[in-house]
């Protein structure tokens, strides 16, 4: 079993709450993740926020709860810009769950549908990170509901594994729902109606500038394309990085029948299979020889809900794992 850890860019968060304080973060809590490093192991995340706890001129009790208002959807790096791509709120959670371990690799997520709700759960399957980790991870996730949909959402209810803190008020207050400690497991409930929400539109720019990246980066490898599929390529690499990787999405998207894209297709002496492997595997190289890219990060980008699942269509297209075939790009980068 791996370590359990969190995403350098979330631990970023951190930083950037005590620079508001006034303090000099780097100085009182140590240089921040470099610039290479993609994970901070949970034992350093919870020595971090013990320290910054310290600092902070508000009530202890309650510091997770202010820290997590400073989230945002760029702390979640590109998994969360990817969320954004999602047309509701519960598309966005989807999302983060199936690619939660990318950002906060602690312990397993799961979602279940409920007659009052959507419920996220959080065993203990590796342990109980304590009342600041746990805190802030909700307190973070509940915030970001907000930012996503541009609503100041309520929980229906919120469940702590920790002991019962003096006073419960500043949590119902913050998660705007009932909240109980001394619980089995961890969860936060939303209401079904908030989750059919349309999420806020201002980081438009932001996804368009991952379309238009990735876009980049296939013209750079020269792939030539009658014009029609050249087209539908564009359509589908927008898709690809919402999840959306179904003939009929992409038939939808082009305002056509699944039945009559596929015979386009034919007719270009291609098929929607061989359109979407052929530009997963190219983007899935040119990500990759990016190393400041993490492979699940590279998997979102591409639609997956695993590395594993990455590593298997890699491997049929190549012959190669991921890992296997960036490490011969690196040999042949130093070797020339």
């Amino acid at each position: 079993m791996t370590e359990a850890r969190v995403a350098a860019s979330y631990v970023q968060l951190l930083y950037e709450h005590v620079a508001e304080l006034g303090l000099d973060a780097p100085a009182l809590l140590g240089s921040g993740p470099a610039a290479g490093e993609h994970f901070v192991s949970l034992r350093r995340w919870q020595a971090l926020l013990q320290q910054a706890q310290t600092m902070d001129p508000g009530p202890p009790a309650t510091f997770g709860l202010r820290l997590g208002r400073g989230i945002s959807p760029r702390h979640f790096g590109v998994i969360g810009y990817a969320a954004l791509a999602c047309g509701t709120l519960a598309q966005a959670l989807q999302r983060l769950e199936r690619h939660h371990r990318s950002v906060y690799d602690v312990n397993q997520a799961q979602v279940e549908l409920r007659p009052e709700g959507l419920r996220i759960v959080w065993g203990v399957e590796r342990g109980r990170p304590g009342a600041l980790v746990d805190e802030t991870a909700l307190a973070a996730l509940m915030q970001l509901t907000r930012d996503l949909s541009g609503r100041p959402l309520r929980a229906l209810g919120v469940d702590f594994v920790n002991p019962r803190p003096a006073d419960v008020r500043p949590y119902e207050a913050f998660f705007g729902g009932p909240v109980r400690f001394a619980q089995p497991l961890t969860s936060l409930t939303l209401a079904h109606e908030d989750l059919a929400l349309p999420l806020r539109a201002s980081d438009s720019a932001l996804l368009a500038l991952l379309d238009e990246q990735a876009e980049r980066l296939l013209r750079e490898l020269g792939t030539a394309l009658s014009e029609p599929v050249a087209l539908w390529r564009h359509t589908l690499i927008g898709l690809i990085r919402s999840g959306r990787t179904a003939l009929a999405d992409l038939a939808q998207a082009l305002h056509l029948s699944p039945r009559s894209l596929q015979r386009r297709l034919s007719e270009q002496g291609s098929s929607f299979q061989a359109l979407l492997d052929q530009t997963r595997q190219q983007l899935a190289e040119a990500y990759l020889r990016d190393p400041e890219l993490e492979l699940s990060e590279v998997a979102g980008l591409l639609g997956y809900s695993e590395h594993s699942a990455l590593s298997r269509a890699f491997r049929q297209w190549t012959g190669q794992t991921p890992q296997e075939w960036r490490r011969a790009q690196n040999l042949k980068v130093h070797s020339s």
